[in-house]
């Protein structure tokens, strides 16, 4: 059975100082109450009791029983890591440095006050050499590896500031793109069915007196419309797709929007359709049918025009709207005409389908307004 090589006490009071540094990490009061003292103490205990501590038990121990000198500095070097690496972390390089060279010279002075001259442990001072070297070579590591650690950290923290500012950047844009759609479906809804309202009542009361059945049956044309117009509403207030898509596919609902405006309007139509449509997003056709429609809406209500033509050609993935007419028109190499929302609202809408949309006119010929996505 193999005995220990200190005396008892050289255990116990290790071991005590063992318990009392596990106390202190793990009581959540100490911390607070010892403040900036607190990591101090913790390097104070985990690095003088054991060198004190070794040196007074190698001085009542036998050199035989003791071992070398080599073998009792190690000893303590597991324990002499602790506050090394403590120390590092929170205080950096400079302070690993006067630590590394305070326990050496406080297990120096300890022995030079214990040990006569030409003992065993004070003959073999590169021991002591190699244990700076190794002490300096670990904390230097150690401070450059919390150094990067510190470092991404602060990168880390610009990135998230960055990611959080994008963030808002892009809330504030789909609020604003939020904000442009619902202006668009209420003006492709409420707008044009006040406005086609607006042009049947006028009609109506011009007939009401000359052609009492022409006025009735133009009462009754604005209330369908005024029907449908509510129903469309709610459908875009609910932000659903257009209705006449929905219940009618869009080459249908081109065309009976198209023949619906002509008719109220009295306008001579030319309406080119293909007999089927390619596969199209819900998107594109939601931005063909509402571009249309607000062309054919400014062809009614400002044109002045006799005719009417719109044309929807799909070829090889390619999509192109036109709606023509043959009415008043304005200079378009010079202006547009000024305070005419719909005109905006056609270009973002195409734009939003990654789409172009031109507009060509001149003055006394018509205007042309070509969509192509």
């Amino acid at each position: 059975m193999s005995h220990p090589v200190f005396e008892e006490s050289y255990y116990l009071i290790n071991g005590v100082d063992g318990l009392v540094v596990m106390g202190m990490i793990l009581c959540p009061g100490c911390r607070k109450r010892l403040g900036c003292w607190f990591l101090p103490l913790l390097i104070l205990l985990f690095s003088a009791v054991p060198i004190i501590t070794g040196n007074v038990a190698i001085l009542r121990t036998p050199y035989q029983v003791a071992g070398s000198t080599d073998s009792t500095i190690l000893r303590n070097l597991p324990m002499l890591l602790m506050p090394l690496l403590i120390t590092a972390w929170r205080y950096g390089w400079r302070h690993v440095v006067v630590l590394t060279m305070t326990m050496v010279g406080l297990r120096l002075s300890t022995r030079m006050m214990f040990f006569p001259k030409g003992d065993h442990f004070l003959s073999s001072v590169e021991t002591y050499i190699v244990q700076v070297i190794g002490f300096l070579l670990i904390g230097y590591f150690i401070c450059y590896l919390i150094t990067r650690l510190k470092e991404q950290n602060v990168s880390l923290q610009a990135a998230h500031t960055q990611l959080i500012h994008y963030a808002s950047t892009l809330e504030h844009l789909a609020m604003s793109r939020e904000r442009n759609r619902l202006a668009r479906e209420l003006h492709d809804t409420l707008a044009h069915t006040l406005t086609a309202l607006s042009v049947q009542l006028e009609t109506a009361k011009a007939y009401f007196e000359v052609d009492p059945a022409a006025a009735e049956e133009l009462i009754n044309q604005s209330l369908q419309a005024t029907r449908a117009g509510l129903v469309e509403t709610r459908l875009a207030l609910k932000s659903l797709r257009a209705g006449p898509l929905d219940d009618l596919g869009i080459l249908l609902a081109l065309r009976k929007m198209a023949e619906e405006s002509a008719s109220r309007a009295r306008l001579e139509l030319h309406l080119i359709l293909p007999d089927t449509t390619e596969l199209l997003s819900p998107d594109v056709e939601q931005a063909v049918y509402r571009v249309a429609q607000e062309a054919v809406t400014n062809v009614v209500n400002h044109a002045n025009a006799r005719t009417l033509t719109l044309q929807l050609t799909l070829t090889g993935g390619r999509v192109a709207l036109t709606v023509r007419d043959d009415g008043m028109g304005f200079d378009s190499l010079h202006h547009e005409p000024a305070g005419r929302f719909g005109l905006a609202g056609m270009r973002e809408r195409a734009q939003l389908v990654g789409g172009h949309l031109t507009v060509e006119s001149i003055v006394g010929q018509g205007t042309a307004i070509i969509m192509t996505i």
